[in-house]
């Protein structure tokens, strides 16, 4: 995992890296997938963000967001799963 530089990450959150596999013969197999947060990320309390996704610089995920793929930079992401409501400007 890797996180950028003055990101900030709300309380309860979950940086989930591993997965199962999907096939009941192979449930116990952990699949590893990094998570890459950038620079000057703004992370709301009990996100939910699950293995492979990577998070723009600059974003915004609400608290509570279920963050399934990855979030463009400069977005505000919010929900279940997390989807884009709002592009951030200067």
């Amino acid at each position: 995992m890797a996180i950028g530089d003055d990101s900030l990450i709300g309380h309860n959150t979950v940086m989930a890296t591993l997965n199962h596999d999907l096939a009941p013969s192979k449930r116990a197999d952990m699949h590893p997938s990094p998570i890459v947060i950038g620079h000057n990320v703004w992370i709301g309390s009990n996100v939910t963000v699950l293995p492979g996704v990577i998070i723009g610089d600059n974003a915004v995920v609400a608290a509570a967001a279920v963050v399934t793929k990855d979030v463009p930079e400069n977005t505000v992401v919010v929900g279940s799963p997390a989807r884009v409501v709002r592009s951030l400007t200067d």
